[in-house]
């Protein structure tokens, strides 16, 4: 009698066992159908991480989740860097799904030097590089031997020699590649004899208490307090090729998803929020 009841016993906790094991299983499941290939969830929206400056591209993006992004059927994760190498890296390493930080001529020669698989979209806006000092007024207070800070990225530093050069304050060869080296050394092209001080993107402006002036990317400078009516001389945004864009790898399983931001990135709805958001012309539209 006692063995006939420790067997059913048993029977009875392997019953319950296998139920338990059913009920656990089709939760699962239906975990798994709730999550489309493209990393869809809660009923079709697909998350996306994207990487972004603070300003203004992180503002951007945070206006487009909470204005614009649900009836797209997106949601997104905005990751933060403060500087110009990890978002590619962290786009390369899939990290991040798409990054929102630089224009076509940085992204082109990223690709060149580290021969990263990216695509991007069309440009979005314009944060005008400016010459700023913390010491001069005017650009004329520049004398001859006054130190400048620049970034020390090739794309971005060009594009600075370029304003130094429609400043007057150098010249930069029309007919050959040049380098920042040739430039300071160059009794033809530096008359003035500055002295250029290579500086990290994020650091620039602090540069300014140890240099006469600096050269400072548009969203640096309005990170560090700095605006268009600070500049001692500002880049033109007509036909400039420094529009900010929408990255991501050519090989995306997300790819829906990322051209639905790209297009909202390029919605009528973000142009007046950039225009509302910067007044002041720090940050463009593009045409």
């Amino acid at each position: 009698m006692r063995i006939t009841k420790k067997i059913f016993a048993l029977a009875g906790a392997a019953a319950l066992t296998l139920g338990l094991s059913a009920c656990g299983g089709a939760n699962d499941s239906a975990k798994d159908d709730g999550e489309a290939k493209d990393g869809a969830k809660d009923g079709g929206a697909t998350t996306l991480i994207v990487g972004a400056t603070p300003t203004p591209h992180g503002k951007i993006l945070k206006f487009i989740q909470d204005e614009l992004a649900e009836k797209e059927g997106l949601t997104l994760d905005i990751k933060e860097y403060t500087d110009y190498v990890l978002p590619n890296e962290a786009l390369q390493a899939g990290d991040i799904d798409a990054n929102y930080f630089q224009h076509v001529p940085y992204i082109e020669q990223q690709i060149a030097d580290k021969g990263f698989d990216f695509e991007w979209g069309k440009g979005i806006h314009l944060e005008p590089l400016g010459l700023y000092s913390d010491k001069l007024t005017d650009i004329k207070d520049i004398k001859e031997g006054a130190s400048i800070g620049i970034i020390n990225d090739p794309s971005n530093q060009a594009r600075g020699l370029k304003l130094l050069s429609d400043a007057g304050l150098l010249k930069i060869p029309a007919d050959k590649e040049f380098n920042i080296a040739e430039i300071q050394s160059s009794a033809e092209y530096n008359p003035k004899k500055l002295q250029f001080k290579e500086v990290e993107g994020p650091q620039l402006i602090r540069s300014l208490a140890d240099v006469d002036a600096a050269v400072i990317n548009g969203n640096f400078a309005l990170e560090g307090g700095k605006e268009p009516k600070d500049a001692l001389q500002l880049e033109s945004a007509t036909d400039n090729p420094n529009s900010n864009i929408l990255a991501w790898k050519k090989d995306s399983p997300k790819l829906d998803a990322i051209k639905k931001l790209d297009a909202l990135l390029h919605s009528d709805e973000v142009k007046q929020y950039i225009e509302k958001e910067w007044p002041n012309k720090a940050v463009i539209p593009a045409e």
